[in-house]
């Protein structure tokens, strides 16, 4: 399919965070966009603000006349829409062009020297390192993010169009719509197992990515996954390691052996060994492209992250608030070793809201393991998204494994006045659904009664 003929793109769950990025890159391009989505959130009022038209109702009529040519328009969807939707099912019958996100990303990137990153968690923090990496090395970069980047405040960084950098997403097997240059691998943990029944088949699929790389394209994996490639770690035998870590002032201090050199008192601001293992392998690729390095150094100390992940909303001597997108066992373990290096002395109040009902059933012993290192629990009803309940597996279910006098099943409105009877220094939101939106109301609730 050949982008530069179609005029009109329209997308069915336009708000969604990998949605909205390719929204922003074809309305920054000169094409007329639009769309559908359930909800009205803060990504949906910036694209309005941009001019892009959305509506809320599932309904064929609201559609603009113009994105009904099917010479013209491109229909692009994501997996979370059910197949039930009234206007998928219209474009679909009338021989519109609908591709699924991850197509689209493939088409965009496949003319461009593409730098993918890909693993079951660290892809969005790493993607957003590269891209400003490269940004700041004034490499003529798009970068898709799946978040909110604090440097450029967007889910996408519009530099040139010579490098692409994307987060490449085992969820539906979408990244091997891909065929990158340099792509990394960070993880394998299991995962989506809605989608592949068992882990095996999801370790597969990520050796299906490796093989789709360009011809003499490079691939990284962190140290220890079961893939040949280069690899890169923290104080080990890499080809790319960490030493002589250090903390100084809440900020990490360290060098970067590679394969030739060593690059010497490099600063990161983003806590957590997790936060590292990024940063190195985003200084890696950007190092294998042929970055310099001292503005490599210069870049990775101006990079200031990416919302919801360990965001903080209040930061003093006596009260703490950070919100992390969090939402699968290890992650959480990830966030909980960062504060504990960060905060060692510290009471910490975890509120947390599980995210699908299959995730918490087939990992439900993981999570209760995790979420009971926290010294209070606060668990909020599982986030369906896409999917519909299943018997048995509930909030309260998930309660009654973690191994823990301090825990509750609240509800959001609940939220403010549970923290507030917590003597705790450190208040921590995690979790990938909705509770995102409640960050606002908390930190103003918290501020008021301090």
């Amino acid at each position: 399919m050949n982008l530069n003929s179609i005029n009109n793109v329209y997308f069915i769950g336009i708000g969604g965070i990998g949605m909205s990025a390719l929204a922003r890159y074809f309305h920054a391009n000169g094409k007329y966009v639009g769309g559908y989505d359930k909800t009205m959130t803060g990504i949906t009022d910036e694209l309005m603000a941009l001019g892009i038209r959305i509506h809320f109702n599932d309904s064929i009529n609201e559609i603009e006349e113009r994105f009904l040519d099917t010479k013209t328009t491109l229909v692009v969807y994501t997996p979370a829409v059910p197949n039930s939707h009234s206007e998928l099912n219209y474009f679909r019958n009338n021989n519109f062009e609908v591709l699924k996100r991850s197509k689209v990303l493939g088409l965009i990137t496949e003319n461009t020297f593409c730098m993918a990153i890909a693993g079951t968690h660290g892809k969005t923090t790493t993607t957003s390192i590269l891209g400003h990496l490269l940004s700041e090395c004034n490499v003529e970069v798009t970068a898709f993010l799946g978040g909110i980047s604090e440097n450029y405040n967007s889910n996408l960084i519009l530099k040139g169009t010579k490098v692409s950098v994307v987060e490449a997403d085992e969820f539906d097997r979408s990244f091997l719509t891909l065929s990158p240059d340099i792509a990394c691998i960070t993880s394998m943990d299991s995962d989506h197992l809605d989608i592949y029944g068992e882990v095996s088949q999801l370790h597969d699929s990520f050796i299906d990515f490796s093989k789709k790389l360009k011809p003499n394209g490079k691939l990284f994996v962190r140290n220890g996954l079961p893939i040949k490639a280069i690899t890169y770690g923290i104080e080990d035998d890499s080809d790319y390691s960490i030493q002589n870590i250090k903390i100084q002032n809440g900020t990490y201090v360290f060098d970067v052996k590679t394969p030739n050199n060593v690059i010497k008192n490099i600063q990161f601001n983003l806590p957590g060994r997790h936060n590292l293992s990024n940063a190195l392998i985003a200084l890696a690729m950007a190092v294998e492209y042929g970055c310099p390095h001292q503005q490599l150094v210069r870049a990775l100390a101006s990079y200031k992250g990416v919302k919801r992940r360990f965001t903080y909303h209040i930061k003093t001597e006596s009260l703490v608030y950070i919100d992390d997108y969090a939402h699968h066992p290890q992650e959480i373990n990830a966030v909980f070793q960062a504060l504990k290096e960060m905060y060692p002395k510290k009471k910490v109040l975890a509120i947390f809201q599980p995210h699908l009902y299959s995730r918490t059933r087939d990992f439900a012993d993981e999570f209760a393991e995790s979420l009971s290192q926290f010294d209070e629990i606060l668990l909020l009803d599982i986030y369906p998204a896409r999917e519909l309940p299943i018997v048995g597996i509930t909030s309260k279910w998930l309660l009654d494994k973690i191994n823990n006098i301090s825990k509750q099943l609240i509800s959001k409105n609940e939220i403010v006045a549970k923290i507030k009877k917590s003597d705790a220094q450190v208040i921590l939101t995690i979790g990938a659904g909705d509770i995102g939106e409640e960050v606002k109301q908390i930190k103003q609730a918290l501020k008021v009664a301090s």
